[in-house]
């Protein structure tokens, strides 16, 4: 079988003219995430919310934003709600290739080994929030021939699913399963998935690099998705909740272009799911502030996360960032994704 291999590794970090640094804004006081919602606290199938915690860790997370854009106003989320309450530390990857990301690349003890040391390294950075590791596991891969259903896209085996789902036990780790569309849709193949999303381990992710909408083949141009498109998923994941009495689901959305997410105002916040637009794409640092500062501050959904490529954001010979440093980012990430 042949896989596209392409991800934001080798699409590179589209953002032409980037030097600035990757220094901050910094302003105002921070206690106005406690207008986000009202005090008090939110009770569901015998379980509570701590909303004072819940907004104390909302302001934590927007670090002094001066625009007022963060944090987001929303619905509180159900009880059991993973964000603002920890920081998620994931590997990301595919068990048929070593070139798709440190899951996969290497054997499960030196990975597991790897992985709960980066995670002890932002525990250490953010002594405020717990950190809780990940395996975050491509379950569609784009392709770049049409396959039999001419969807360009192959559907990992169920078994390797149960693979890492088995493997994430073992570490007390969460689970993402990430789609790359090709010529489906993100509802189809997120439907397929639903029985794997009423274990409350395991979270989703959604690539708009490779859902071609306009039929060409996936890596000739980068793609996207609307907010329709991701309502979609948000729809389903949010009926795996209800159905399931699930504590929430996050979802991580990939983007490291302006089109790649489309009309993200309309994109709908729901106490069953916690949306995460992660900063993807790989370059130097300047390169990915810039991407940070043009792409995912000026436009909020809810929470964001941060990318970073063990081999390509080197490439240049610049030093990886550091979780000292992104954690003084505004607003702070909260989930974060090594390849």
């Amino acid at each position: 079988m042949r896989f596209l291999i392409l991800s934001c590794a080798c699409m590179g970090l589209a953002l032409a003219g980037c030097n600035s640094s990757g220094s901050q804004q910094n302003g105002v006081d921070s206690a106005k995430a406690d207008t986000v919602a009202a005090k008090g606290e939110k009770k569901a199938g015998g379980a509570t919310l701590d909303t004072a915690d819940y907004n104390k860790r909302l302001a934590h997370m927007a670090n002094k934003d001066t625009t007022g854009r963060w944090p987001v106003k929303g619905p509180y989320p159900l009880p059991g709600a993973i964000l603002p309450f920890n920081r998620v530390v994931a590997y990301y990857g595919n068990l048929y290739s070593t070139k798709m990301g440190a899951l996969g690349e290497y054997p499960k003890p030196e990975m597991f080994k790897r992985l709960l040391a980066e995670a002890d390294r932002w525990a250490k950075a953010d002594s405020t929030t717990p950190v809780i590791p990940a395996l975050h596991y491509i379950a569609a891969t784009a392709q770049g021939a049409p396959g039999k259903d001419g969807k360009y896209r192959y559907r990992m085996p169920f078994a390797q699913i149960d693979t890492i789902i088995n493997w994430a036990n073992e570490i007390n780790a969460l689970v993402f399963l990430d789609i790359q569309v090709g010529h489906s849709s993100a509802k189809a193949e997120t439907e397929v998935l639903k029985e794997y999303l009423k274990n409350p381990k395991v979270h989703f992710g959604i690539d708009p690099e490779f859902s071609m909408k306009g039929g060409e083949r996936p890596g000739s141009v980068i793609g996207h998705f609307t907010a329709s498109d991701i309502n979609d998923v948000i729809d389903i994941l949010a009926s795996v909740v209800k159905e399931n009495n699930l504590p929430p689901k996050m979802l991580v959305v990939h983007r490291f272009t302006q089109n790649m997410i489309k009309n993200y105002k309309d994109i709908k916040l729901v106490p069953e799911v916690q949306v995460i637009i992660d900063m993807d794409g790989w370059g130097p640092k300047d390169l990915k502030a810039g991407t940070w500062r043009h792409f995912i501050v000026p436009e909020p959904v809810q929470f964001t996360g941060f990318k970073l490529f063990y081999k390509n954001d080197l490439k240049k010979g610049g030093p990886l960032y550091t979780p000292e440093e992104l954690v003084n980012f505004t607003p702070r990430p909260l989930y974060i994704q090594y390849q």
